[in-house]
């Protein structure tokens, strides 16, 4: 498979799950598939729960991993970010 249908297909699937435009920061071949790191910028959730409007935005780092077929298997808001 191609690392560029790889990143199409995580950013299709960012797009399609939290409506947000994704940017790829680290992918590569697994066994079995692909992983890697998507960048996404959020409302803030902190100015949110304070319920101001605001236009601040987080910047939430994904952890992603893809099957052969370019499925997505999994994602996870990465821990420390």
């Amino acid at each position: 498979m191609d690392i560029e249908k790889a990143r199409k297909a995580v950013t299709d699937f960012f797009s399609t799950i939290l409506g947000k435009d994704a940017k790829i920061i680290k992918i590569g071949k697994s066994e079995g598939g692909w992983m890697g790191e998507a960048e996404v910028y959020e409302e803030s959730s902190f100015i949110k729960s304070l319920g101001l409007p605001t236009r601040v935005k987080d910047r939430n780092v994904y952890e992603f991993s893809l099957n052969d077929d370019l499925e997505v298997n999994s994602y996870a808001l990465k821990e420390g970010e």
